[in-house]
């Protein structure tokens, strides 16, 4: 049923991926065990005694909006790790990004990747106009003031060497680091409040996330969600906003969304739940697309684990034929 409507003339299809797209790419996530809140060494942190005390009872404030333009040290040095990691191009994209642009790039119907993820991987694939990724919850590849009456944007780059140079590695790792930290002005209004555009805690989604989903879901008759929990509002609305007659895919390990109306029966008409890994699942949809000399000519742009798993699925391809 997918690939048959997927083929067809009319499709309109929309992606909303989340953080099981990246999973495969290596980027540490921030909520599992070992990640960034479990590990977060919070006396190493350029805060105040009370702030230290808000982040040791919720990690997740480290990232809080009022906290930032109280204090952005705390925030840019965990973060630290992660802006280099992407200006050096640290991770590579998955099998399930390339998917993502192979759709556009074979059939011409991708209408939107509205990308819940702020790792930017998806710039990585040169084939996907940047036009038709809306960043749900910013992306960490681009840089402004966070005032809303400000928002002047800063060079990536350039961004880049102050985070070098002016922000210290809590994990100890960076020889190069300062040995404390010093504030990173605007410079159009000079206050401490340059960060990428990530989207802190207590701050909105960004207004092209608003605008985009009354241009698109209209007339979007494929909902692709790929590695997401559904959880987090409100961008998770979405499943429910398009049209009734909208056919929504589901790439997950298990089934998510039954408060949103996702319909996991035999009696289901509308929605399709295909379990297993993201890159899993997405590589044997490009099997059954015919795109699998697409994504092998382009492999050694694959992260480690999406590199292996294809390779290990063209050996047993070719073992068997």
């Amino acid at each position: 049923l997918f690939l048959l409507h997927i083929s067809t003339s009319k499709t309109s299809p929309s992606s909303f991926p989340s953080a099981g797209m990246s999973r495969s790419s290596g980027i540490p996530d921030f909520r599992s065990a070992g990640g960034l809140y479990d590990s977060l060494q919070v006396d190493e942190l350029t805060a105040n005694e009370a702030q230290k005390e808000l982040i040791r009872s919720d990690p997740s404030a480290v990232f809080d909006k009022h906290l930032f333009l109280d204090n952005p040290l705390p925030c840019l040095e965990c973060k630290r790790p992660f802006i280099l990691g992407t200006k050096e191009r640290k991770w590579k994209t998955t099998l399930a990004h390339r998917f993502i642009e192979l759709l556009h790039v074979k059939t011409e119907k991708l209408t939107r990747l509205y990308q819940q993820n702020i790792d930017g991987l998806e710039r990585q694939c040169n084939n996907l106009p940047k036009e038709l990724v809306v960043p749900v919850h910013g992306s960490m590849d681009r840089v402004a003031c966070e005032l809303s009456d400000c928002q002047a944007e800063m060079d990536f780059d350039e961004f880049c060497e102050k985070i070098r140079s002016n922000i210290k590695d809590i994990s100890g790792t960076d020889d190069s680091a300062p040995s404390f930290s010093t504030p990173i002005k605007c410079e159009s209004c000079s206050n401490n409040t340059v960060k990428p555009t990530v989207v802190l805690f207590h701050s909105p989604l960004p207004d092209i996330f608003f605008r985009k989903i009354i241009e698109d879901l209209p007339s979007t008759d494929l909902f692709i969600v790929i590695g997401t929990s559904l959880a987090v509002g409100p961008a998770n609305s979405l499943v429910h906003l398009v049209p009734d007659e909208c056919l929504r895919v589901v790439v997950n390990n298990e089934p998510v969304g039954f408060r949103l109306g996702i319909d996991y029966s035999e009696n289901a008409t509308r929605d399709y739940f295909a379990r297993g890994t993201c890159d899993g699942i997405l590589l044997q949809l490009m099997e059954e697309m015919g795109w699998i000399d697409d994504i092998e000519n382009i492999m050694h742009e694959l992260s480690d684990s999406s590199k292996e798993l294809l390779h290990n699925y063209l050996e047993h391809k070719r073992s068997t034929s």
